[in-house]
């Protein structure tokens, strides 16, 4: 997450001679002199990632995420893991042949289908991630907002059922495991105050965590490369944007679509405190150490 977001510099012509193999020696090596100084800035530092999208359901993908997220972690990065699970629900779903509706992009969930959705992220996706940290070195708890009553909430509105909308954030389980030494790995159900659980947008989860974390960063994993000023045209990525930008873009229709509650997700983080949030495409393998720890930003991000 540079300060700068640039391209990677051109090679030396002093490594012109070398055979392919020891270039690619030396620019792991450049990777890691670059880390350097991210590693410093970062340790101590707390960040939640937002995993879904195309990198939670591709095997490749998906190993190399959580590689990531164990590394940060070992460098001394606090991660927090927000999940989500959309595809899982509706391939469960369907199998049930429980029929998914969806309004503006969210889930009418019923008493049935909140059953479903509790099931399969509380307890599949949740406790798959969760193993598949510790069998790469790392160490990990899974949580739901449901624990704790980490997410306290209330219906977003009537005709979508038990969709949540945030009251209150509790962050004591989440610290507890942070400051226990493990990754804290949660999965978007919470309650409300009678205990009726809902079903809540993994990105509302993670910017209003983020905010409440007082988290240095967020960072939403997505499957597209960014902002881009024509869809078209995947070089015309804007790297950076400022909050004060945004309803300007929203306005020229550059942010449109799904991507708007995406973006109102990344705003609501900064204006909570958080100092950056990026967008950055989960189909690139590693993207989440090329963001973190190289002069390279590789995705859009907000100040």
């Amino acid at each position: 997450m540079a300060n700068e977001r640039k391209d990677p510099k051109n090679p030396s012509p002093l490594t012109a001679d070398f055979s392919e193999q020891e270039k690619k020696e030396l620019e792991q090596a450049s990777y890691l002199a670059q880390a350097l100084p991210y590693i410093k800035k970062y340790s101590g530092q707390t960040l939640v990632v937002k995993y879904g999208g195309n990198a939670m359901v591709n095997e490749e993908l998906k190993r190399c995420v959580l590689q990531d997220i164990v590394l940060l972690s070992q460098i001394g990065i606090r991660v927090v893991l927000v999940h989500g699970g959309g595809p899982e629900i509706s391939s469960t779903l369907s199998r049930m042949q429980i029929e998914s509706h969806f309004v503006d992009g969210l889930r009418v969930t019923d008493e049935e289908s909140m059953e479903v959705v509790q099931m399969v992220l509380c307890g599949k996706v949740n406790k798959d991630l969760v193993n598949r940290i510790h069998t790469l070195g790392g160490r990990a708890i899974g949580l739901s907002g449901i624990d704790g009553h980490m997410l306290v909430c209330k219906p977003v509105r009537q005709e979508l059922g038990l969709v949540g909308q945030i009251t209150k954030v509790n962050t004591e389980p989440v610290l507890d495991v942070l400051k226990a030494g493990y990754i804290p790995v949660i999965s978007t159900v919470g309650c409300d105050s009678r205990g009726a659980s809902y079903n809540i947008n993994a990105d509302t989860v993670a910017s209003q965590l983020a905010g409440a974390l007082r988290a240095y960063a967020m960072i939403s994993m997505t499957d597209i490369r960014g902002i881009l000023r024509d869809t078209s045209d995947p070089s015309s990525l804007i790297p950076e944007i400022q909050v004060s930008e945004v309803p300007q873009y929203f306005k020229e229709g550059i942010i449109k679509g799904g991507m708007i509650p995406k973006i109102e997700c990344c705003v609501e983080a900064i204006r909570r405190g958080v100092k950056h949030c990026v967008i950055i495409d989960g189909r690139v393998p590693h993207s989440l150490l090329l963001e973190i720890l190289s002069d390279r930003g590789y995705g859009t991000m907000f100040r």
